[in-house]
């Protein structure tokens, strides 16, 4: 049986990024593949009553101090967005359209929007800016956008959100080995495990 990682996840979750950032390896070493799940997350904070952390003062100034230990021990880069919270809507439903249309450009795309926000710091919310980061990375901006506004695409995320939602997700990054859910960046080695038993 083929061995698989489902990754839930939105660009705007700093451990998200994280994640990401291991991921891949990870899946590669294990002889498993990855399985890409975008979903809006602020929809599944509205689904289940749950809320981000930052939306709590204290917990939020520790979740950053927190995430930076983590990228330290990942060796990877990471520079706290002053724009954050960013709405990720158009992101998250233009990952879902470049799946939906099989584009083979889906990973660099994901590469690009989680560098951006979570390494160049960038406001995502801002068109122009949106945009040129669009353009950098080999898109047409206008083409993308116009992905997003496409009534399929628009219900296909808002399907796979509740479905997450239905699965037991209540926050991202959530990954699944079989049935088994682990919440967070910080239980990838659970994930490892998971792939090797």
């Amino acid at each position: 049986m083929t061995k698989t990682v489902d990754f839930y996840f939105d660009f705007g979750s700093l451990a998200s990024y994280l994640a990401w950032t291991q991921l891949p390896k990870l899946c590669a070493d294990a002889g498993a593949t990855l399985v890409w799940q975008p979903m809006l997350l602020g929809g599944v904070f509205q689904s289940t009553g749950n809320r981000a952390p930052i939306s709590v003062p204290l917990k939020g100034n520790y979740l950053f101090v927190d995430m930076a230990r983590f990228a330290k021990r990942y060796g990877v880069p990471l520079v706290m967005n002053p724009h954050f919270p960013i709405n990720t809507l158009p992101l998250m439903r233009a990952a879902v359209g470049l799946q939906l249309r099989g584009d083979a450009r889906f990973e660099v795309y994901c590469a690009a929007m989680f560098r951006a926000i979570w390494v160049d710091a960038l406001n995502l919310g801002d068109p122009a800016v949106l945009a040129q980061t669009l353009s950098a990375a080999g898109f047409d901006p206008a083409a993308l956008l116009a992905l997003c506004a496409e009534p399929e695409v628009k219900e296909a995320l808002k399907a796979r959100t509740d479905a997450a939602v239905q699965r037991g997700i209540f926050g991202a990054p959530t990954m699944f080995v079989r049935e088994q859910m682990f919440w967070g960046q910080d239980r990838l080695d659970f994930v490892r495990e998971a792939l090797a038993a």
